[in-house]
This record gives structure tokens, C-alpha cells and sequence, in this order.
């Protein structure tokens, strides 16, 4: 049976850790490697490290960063940037990687999914979808490579074509709550969950368990991943790894489920 998960997003700029607003404004926040050292102690349940500048700057996987993660890891880990070819899917799940995600992939080279999803199985083959609201129609809108070139496409859309192509699981970033931590947009996640039956993700905008609860309430069983959340503390956004503790999780969990089984 599946159930909600909770997972911290890693950004990595260069050799460093960074937490962005809105896509931009990257600021240091510490060693990613370190960074895995502690959620391990605090027995996360999944973990998403994205290479935020690899797709755009048309680079190769930091396969050296990609086996010291993995070696880290002591949870699923999921890694995205630079993947372009089935080869690298092979290569970064070779390097005990569980999931490997594409983003630009969907629109630029959909056949790649559908391949990488052949060659290492669809459960490790994950589309992120960045999203944006449109001033004018209030639609939101996918776009891709790190949030500078619009798709044209709306986020449900693209959500429906990487289920189509075979993609595993779907990811949604909303760019304009990036860093914000505001909370979800409620509004586009139960859209979603409507337009796929594949398991999804939500990212942007989270600040609080409060906001976690919210979007399963709103949603039921999805991942609700963060990065401010699980970086910062306390209203000065100091920088400090955490996470929430094992029985405020299954508290969660459990609430989940009750709701599951009353509907």
C-alpha cells in the first residue's frame, strides 16, 4: 500500500548545497554530502538532489557527486540534471541511484522516457515539471531548464504526456512559490491529481507540517517534498538541517489513512 511521503530537496550549484527563491537568488546553505549524513540519522523517507544548472549549461552528470551521494545514502534516492540519453540513466542507476528524473526531456526528446524507462524500469524514471502561472490567463504553465524557457503546454498536459510515455512518477515544482514557504498550491495539486493515476509529487512553498497537512488532506497519498523547510529555521532562516520527528510522520500517515478509508 502506498503511503504520503515527506522529502527533502537538495539543490546543488556547483560543489555547493544552495536554497533559491523563485528559481533565482541562490544562496549557500552547506556540503550536500553532510547534508545526507544528517537525514540519514534522522531516517528520512525519500531524498531528491537536483543539479539545478546542468540541463541549462548543456553538462554531463557530476557522476563523482552522484557515487559519493549514493555511497551516503542510506535512503531512496532520487538525482535530475544533465540527463539527456538512456546511457546516463544506466550509468547513474548502476551507481546505486533509485530514481533518475528529466525535466527539458518531456518536450525536447519525449522519446527518451519511454527509452530510459525500458532500459532501467519505469519505477526509476521520474519527470519534473516545473510550473508557472500565467499573468494574463491564470494558467499554469510548464516550463523547463531551471525555469527559462516556456513550454507552452500547461502543467496537466505535461503531466498526461509523461504518463502516456511511461514515466514512473510525475514531480511538480511550482516555480513561483519556490523558497516562499507559503504553502502549496492546493488548487493545481488536486488538478493534477486528477489528470494522472501515477504517483506525484509537490514541491514549492512549503513552510510548515501545517503545510504538508494541508496538501494531503487536499490530495491524499502524494510525496510532499521542501527544501526551505528542511534547510532553515525559525523566522531568520538560519540554516540548519531537520526534519520531522518519527511520530509527528506517523501521525500524518496515519491520518492519511483514516481519511482513505472513510472515503
Amino acid at each position: 500500500m502506498l503511503r504520503p511521503r515527506i522529502i527533502p530537496c537538495l539543490l546543488v550549484k556547483g560543489a555547493g548545497l544552495v536554497k533559491t527563491v523563485g528559481f533565482g537568488r541562490p544562496k549557500y546553505v552547506g556540503d550536500p554530502i553532510n547534508a545526507v549524513r544528517i537525514f540519514n540519522e534522522k531516517e528520512v523517507d525519500e531524498l531528491v538532489v537536483l543539479d539545478i544548472d546542468a540541463t541549462a549549461e548543456g553538462r554531463e552528470p557530476d557522476y563523482t557527486l552522484i557515487r559519493n551521494l549514493a555511497a551516503e545514502c542510506r535512503m531512496p534516492l532520487c538525482y535530475g540534471g544533465g540527463v539527456s540519453r538512456v546511457d546516463q540513466f544506466e550509468r547513474i542507476v548502476s551507481l546505486g541511484v533509485e530514481k533518475v528524473s528529466v525535466g527539458a526531456a518531456i518536450v525536447e526528446n519525449p522519446n527518451l522516457v519511454g527509452a530510459a524507462a525500458r532500459c532501467v524500469g519505469s519505477q526509476s524514471v521520474v519527470v519534473i515539471i516545473d510550473a508557472r502561472r500565467d499573468a494574463q490567463t491564470g494558467r499554469r504553465l510548464g516550463w523547463v531548464r531551471n525555469g527559462t524557457v516556456p513550454t507552452g503546454l500547461t502543467v496537466t498536459d505535461l503531466v498526461r504526456r509523461a504518463t502516456e510515455l511511461g514515466a514512473g512518477e510525475v514531480v511538480v515544482n511550482n516555480i513561483d512559490l519556490d523558497g516562499s514557504m507559503t504553502g502549496y498550491d492546493l488548487d493545481l495539486a488536486r488538478e493534477v491529481g486528477i489528470a494522472t493515476s501515477l504517483p506525484v509529487t509537490f514541491l514549492g512553498g512549503a513552510g510548515s507540517l501545517t503545510h504538508i497537512r494541508e496538501l494531503f488532506s487536499a490530495v491524499g497519498v502524494v510525496g510532499a517534498a521542501a527544501g526551505s523547510l528542511f534547510v532553515f529555521k525559525g523566522s531568520l532562516r538560519a540554516v540548519l538541517i531537520n526534519y520531522p520527528r518519527r511520530s509527528d510522520r506517523d501521525e500524518l500517515c496515519l491520518e492519511v489513512a483514516n481519511r482513505s478509508v472513510a472515503s
